[in-house]
């Protein structure tokens, strides 16, 4: 018997009827990239995954593990002689508990079903992201996934109190914690938040839930000088009083993209300002918190921080707001195209931008560039196309966009990790000594290479 059939065998053994997919069957899925792994396992429960990686350690059998499949960085692809695990069958939420602000829940959940279970309990799971019906939460923590509301709740490793993995050889390390304060020893959750699955499979999360808003104010803001955008940042934030949940900037061409045909969206204002400003304030008093954000906005313009400003009033305008700045599909227009996700701090952001717009224009006169981001993180996203889709086209725009970074302490990954795509460009934004450490935990934890093997290290 060939060692695959070997392998094969033994899988199909753990896990229950569907639960192994191979041979034609896999041409059905989608899988990242141009190869088909050796097949597709997906397992129940933590105890199936811990037997898979124990069979697979033991064969020295590469292993992918998949989320939803929503990143952006490679960090899924697979190839001929790698084994995908699956956690999309291990989807139960567990328990909710509303008195200590937690849920329990599989891996597998999408980060959509968290949200609207939270909500039915009366609470809040604050991350939040436009992959939201797809990305699954064990995804968004292997990921450390950021999303809109960055600025008050934090990333996704803010979000993680206790924890369920199972390593390379299949040990289990359950860390299920359920309190806020827990200082024995290591943080041990942290070593896998982030790690992008090479480190262990997350199998199960214990998740922070927060008090539900009862007020939700939100604006669409018009601004003419990227000064006043940071000047209205600072503003804003402390008018609020704490309750300012969201502030993503649009730059004037995407905002032209995603108002305009064959976009559906509509532009609340005019199209002819530099930058555009979308507000989102979550409190607790409908009343009081509508006075005091419109006391905040009215301040703004008397000062000229901002131009203009539309302000929603009910939660179909909220929806359409959130709508235009989640219409990312638009720049599908400009195709063929790359898109970046880099972090820089606001004293250093227009430079970094004017710097990269006109490197751009230098190399390719007719290219297109749509930036937008979280901007109260420091989180841009960048859409560039050169009418190139070719792997030199790509390597290009990959340093013309990483160039100005290093210099002014930026990193070449905000939020989507470093998977293929960036290994190349890690130490441009981590010292030597830091990778060093990186590859001695990935040693420590996984001796023989077979969790996602490949990524983020060159």
């Amino acid at each position: 018997m060939s060692p695959m059939l070997g392998l094969l065998e033994k899988l199909s053994k753990v896990v229950s009827a569907g639960g192994l997919i191979s041979g034609d069957a896999l041409s059905e899925r989608l899988f990242p990239g141009s190869n088909l792994p050796i097949a597709l396992v997906r397992p129940r429960s933590t105890e199936e995954v811990a037997q898979i990686l124990a069979i697979c350690h033991e064969m020295d059998q590469p292993v992918v593990p998949h989320g939803g499949l929503t990143g952006l960085v490679d960090a899924t692809q697979s190839n001929q002689q790698e084994l995908a695990l699956s956690l999309e069958r291990m989807n139960a939420i567990e328990d909710i508990d509303v008195q200590s602000r937690t849920m329990t829940v599989q891996a597998g959940v999408p980060l959509q079903t968290v949200q609207e279970k939270a909500d039915e309990a009366g609470m809040l799971f604050p991350l939040d992201l436009g992959a939201r019906g797809t990305a699954t939460i064990g995804g968004n923590a292997s990921t450390n996934a950021g999303g809109n509301r960055v600025i008050r709740y934090g990333m996704m490793r803010d979000q993680v109190l206790g924890m369920e993995v199972v390593l390379a050889d299949g040990t289990i390390i359950s860390s299920m914690n359920k309190i806020l304060k827990n200082n024995t020893g290591y943080d041990l959750k942290q070593l896998f938040i982030g790690s992008e699955g090479t480190l262990g499979v997350v199998t199960r999360l214990v998740l922070r839930m927060r008090p539900l808003p009862v007020s939700q104010e939100m604006a669409l803001l018009a601004i003419d000088d990227f000064t006043k955008v940071t000047e209205f940042l600072n503003h804003i934030d402390s008018a609020l009083g704490g309750t300012l949940s969201a502030y993503e900037v649009l730059w004037q061409d995407y905002y032209q993209l995603v108002t305009k045909p064959p976009a559906e969206g509509r532009a609340p204002l005019p199209d002819n300002y530099k930058y555009y400003v979308l507000l989102e304030a979550l409190g607790g008093s409908i009343t009081a918190d509508q006075e005091r954000f419109v006391a905040a906005l009215s301040e703004a313009l008397e000062q000229e921080l901002i131009a203009d400003a539309v302000i929603a009033q009910n939660q179909g305008e909220r929806d359409a707001l959130w709508a235009i700045r989640d219409d990312v599909g638009q720049v599908a227009q400009n195709a063929p195209i790359f898109a970046f996700d880099i972090s820089v701090s606001l004293n250093h952001m227009e430079s970094y931008v004017e710097e990269l717009k006109a490197s751009l224009t230098e190399q390719w006169p007719d290219h297109s560039c749509m930036i937008f981001g979280h901007l109260g993180d420091g989180n841009l996203h960048i859409i560039v196309g050169n009418g190139d889709s070719s792997i030199e086209a790509k390597k290009a725009i990959d340093e013309t966009v990483y160039a100005g970074l290093p210099a002014r302490g930026g990193s070449v990954s905000a939020e989507h990790g470093i998977g293929l795509q960036k290994k190349e460009y890690l130490s441009w934004s981590r010292n030597s000594d830091e990778i060093n450490l990186m590859k001695v935990l990935k040693q420590s934890l996984d001796p023989k290479d077979i969790l996602n093997p490949g990524k983020i290290f060159a």
